[in-house]
Formats: structure tokens, sequence, C-alpha cells
């Protein structure tokens, strides 16, 4: 949808210039695209009757430079992600979430310390995230809604630091991973929780 949409609002418009724009937007970390698969999306974009290619051009030796526009094919589509995205709740991808349904295959303090260096690492990224919407780069040289977009980040990760800090608490005061019925059942002994590491005693 990016992509699409990006070709939808610059049109008619080059590969490279695409590539710039979605490089200005640091869309490789909030938005998963990657720079070196932008051309790819574009050609496949257009093989797929969404997008048209409407000029090649090539100044002295650089590389030929394609020219897109969006088809009506491509506007309908865009119209109906955008509207599936505004309309419907996806929940992101997150490989914290895979680590942490892991938990008991950490001993316990390296777990707490983990959630409390996450909780760090996201305490200066909010206070970036804060700074940015009355910096001179976002207040006169973005749209007002991009100012916007970095509040709602500053607000989930002040919510997910909270959450680092009670879970790391948790942790510490030896809560069991497991309730009690399910201690001894059956299916359920690969979760016992990790031990600490210790060195051997001379009787061992």
């Amino acid at each position: 949808m990016m992509i699409l949409g990006l070709v939808r609002w610059m049109q008619p418009v080059h590969g490279y210039d695409v590539r710039r724009e979605l490089l200005s937007w640091s869309a490789d970390k909030w938005a998963n695209v990657q720079p070196g698969s932008i051309y790819h999306a574009l050609r496949k974009l257009t093989e797929e009757g969404l997008l048209r290619a409407v000029a090649t051009e090539q100044v002295g030796a650089r590389p030929a430079r394609t020219t897109y526009e969006v088809t009506p094919k491509g506007e309908e589509e865009f119209e109906t992600l955008l509207r599936n995205f505004w309309w419907n709740l996806s929940e992101p991808s997150d490989p914290f979430a895979v680590a942490f349904s892991f938990l008991p295959a950490m001993p316990r303090a390296e777990a707490a310390a983990a959630l409390r260096n996450r909780a760090n690492l996201l305490r200066a990224g909010v206070e970036s995230m804060r700074a940015s919407p009355e910096s001179d780069w976002v207040r006169n040289r973005k749209p007002v809604h991009v100012g916007w977009m970095f509040e709602l980040w500053a607000v989930r990760a002040e919510a997910e630091m909270g959450w680092c800090d009670r879970i790391a608490e948790r942790i510490d005061s030896g809560v069991s991973y497991l309730p009690a019925e399910l201690e001894n059942v059956e299916g359920w002994s690969g979760w016992k929780e990790r031990q600490e590491s210790r060195p051997p005693t001379e009787a061992e």
C-alpha cells in the first residue's frame, strides 16, 4: 500500500523518487518497506495492472529511469486497502512477543534485566518522539498529521515501558510461571523454568 499510495500521490514519478521519499519517512523501520525491494515492487505492481509505466528515459551514463502512474485498477485497490486499514484492527507482528512466549527458558535474573533494559530503550525513544513534533523538521517541513503519528508511537511506548517494569518486578518476586494445576501434568514438563546457572560445587 505504501508504494502504491506514494505513486498515486506523486505521479508521474520515477522509482528513484519513490525510494527517496520512503527513506525520508524511515518507512523501513515502521512499515517494513525495505529500500532494496522498492524497484521490484514497482515492477510487480505494474505486472498486476495497478501501475503503468508511462516513460523510460536515460540521461548520459546514468541508469534508465521509468516513470509510473496509477491505473484505474490501482486507484480502486488503493482505496480498498486504505479503508481496510482504517476501519479494521490488525495486530502487528512482534518478534519480542515470540521470545516472551518462551519466558521460562530464560533465567529469572536475566529475564527481569532484559525487560528493564527494554524499558530504558523505549524511554530513550519516547524522549526523541516527544521532541520531534516540536522540531522544525516536523512543524515546518512535514504535514501536521506526522506529528500526530509521533504522539501515537510515544503513547504506545510509554504503555509498554510500564508493562516491562511491572513484569520484571513479578519475575523478581518469584511468581510461578505455571498454575499449580499444571505443575505435574503430562506435556508441560518442557515449560519448567530455567534455573540460574551456577558453578559446580566440590561435592558435584
